[in-house]
């Protein structure tokens, strides 16, 4: 599992290490994984053209130190220098001894650009003077940022301004939740993660799930298994004007790990469903799960607060699409068993009362305020897709960040199978956290392998789950532990 940890816990635990070591031994030691990542990245250092952006603080020292070992293995290196007079001495001196020289502004030509202007504990828009340097970076030049990318919040993946674009993003000891999370996660690239020996604690700020952590959750049936001890999730999905719900929050459902769907809705959507699932259930009955909202429309406000203080107050709820409208906070905190929602960023939006474009900008911040107002597990849906657990008093809830998906997974009907999906995997036991991070990996996972970096429908989304299944469970390993 990849663990992500706020600056507070990140500069606690630096503070620590400082305390045990020389003086400089750990700028020294960041900067050396540092430069043996570039020299990676460059192939051949000898000749080649760096240019170093260097900020006032730490960040900067970094750079100058990464660069001098980079200008003593042969590579031409310039610095140039937002604040001269707060320029990291030490780092500028190894810098100069080692060949390297101070320029004014960035080379026209130059191979590598290594970003030390800002560093994790950076804060809102740039100032002008290091936006300006982040404006000089010539096209074509590979990016490296030290730590994080400049003009990136590193607890939050919020960019406020101008903002490096990097290729790589070299971080030192722990991730941070700013470089898994979009808008940041797009900024910084490939995470290169740079072991300094920070002795972190336990509760991260954010998890990110990998297969083996997935297979020890996924359900596996034992000899004793029959399709009821399985778990059956109820849908309630599809209207007149959108039949196509129905059919793909069952496809996602059938493919989820319960071991019966049963589908509730009106009757021309119930055909279609026998048609392409002819194992479904149709109407009624007892569940251990209930999936409602994909498709119903406009006006059903009142079928799905009657299900959720009727039918499935007594079972685990999956809330999607149609079905937000007009939720009761109040009446969902109340209930004694879970409920699991899962909007994307407008729906998100218009549940919170904000414009949309304050629910992408600040994805972390939206999506545990709207677990904390309705006492829910909240899967936010998106570029990163979040998964949020209600606060524990004063504690903030876990919060997963998924790793998988494409973009190509931005597709009518793509969010139906995966509200089937996780309600399939609420059924056969799973957490509402649990169903909701693990349907999100899968999701994602089945949408790169059906895609392959050209259109997708939802169907085969759909249609690819079995595979991501089996490419999962390949790494299963003994027990089934849940997610904190």
């Amino acid at each position: 599992m990849r663990t992500a940890y706020s600056v507070e816990t990140v500069r606690a635990a630096e503070r620590e290490l400082m305390a045990r070591l020389p003086e400089g031994a750990l700028m020294r030691r960041a900067a050396a994984g540092l430069a043996t990542v570039c020299a990676g990245l460059l192939g051949r250092v000898y000749g080649a053209r760096v240019a170093l952006l260097v900020g006032p603080g730490d960040n900067g020292g970094d750079a100058l130190y990464a660069g001098a070992r980079l200008a003593r293995r042969g590579a031409g290196v310039s610095a140039v220098l937002m604040d001269p007079a707060r320029a990291h001495a030490g780092g500028l001196a190894a810098l100069r001894a080692a060949g390297g020289r101070v320029a004014e502004r960035l080379p026209e030509r130059v191979d590598l650009v290594l970003d030390g202007l800002v560093g994790i504990g950076g804060r809102g828009a740039l100032r002008e003077a290091a936006a300006a340097l982040v404006a000089q970076v010539p096209e074509g030049a590979l990016v490296v940022a030290v730590d994080l990318p400049s003009g990136v919040d590193a607890d939050t993946g919020e960019v406020a301004g101008a903002a490096v674009r990097a290729d790589v993003t070299v971080t030192f000891g722990a991730y941070k939740p700013g470089l898994l999370i979009d808008p940041g996660a797009e900024r910084a690239g490939v995470v290169r993660l740079v072991d300094i020996g920070l002795e972190l604690p336990d509760g991260p700020e954010a998890r990110a799930l990998q297969h083996a952590d997935v297979a020890a959750l996924l359900p596996v049936p034992t000899a004793e298994s029959d399709k009821y001890r399985r778990g059956v999730v109820g849908v309630v999905a599809g209207s007149d004007r959108y039949p196509g719900a129905a059919v793909l929050a069952v496809a996602g459902a059938v493919r989820g790990g319960a071991g019966a769907v049963r589908y509730v809705g009106p009757a021309h959507a119930a055909e279609a469903v026998l048609a392409r699932y002819p194992e479904t259930l149709i109407g009624r009955g007892r569940v251990q799960a209930w999936v409602v909202g994909p498709g119903l429309g406009e006006g059903r406000e009142d079928e799905v607060a009657e299900l959720l203080a009727g039918d499935g107050a007594e079972v685990p709820v999956l809330v999607d699409a149609d079905g937000l409208r007009g939720l009761d906070a109040g009446a969902l905190r109340a209930r004694r068993h879970p409920a699991l929602l899962t909007p994307h960023a407008g729906e998100a939006a218009a549940l919170l009362g904000v414009a949309r474009e304050e629910v992408e900008r600040a994805r972390l911040a939206s999506v545990r305020e709207l677990s904390g107002r309705y006492g829910a597990v909240v899967l936010l849906k998106g570029s990163t897709t979040l998964v949020a657990g209600p606060v524990a008093g004063p504690v903030p809830g876990p919060v997963f960040l998924n790793p998988t998906g494409t973009s190509w997974l931005a597709t009518a009907g793509s969010g139906d199978v995966l509200s089937g999906l996780a309600g399939s995997l609420l059924a056969a036991g799973l957490s509402a956290l649990d169903a909701g991070a693990v349907a999100a990996y899968l999701h994602g996972l089945a949408g790169r392998r059906a895609a392959r970096g050209a259109p997708v429908l939802a169907q085969e989304v759909a249609a690819g789950l079995a595979g991501a299944w089996r490419d999962v469970t390949s790494a299963r390993g003994p027990g089934r532990p849940r997610l904190p």
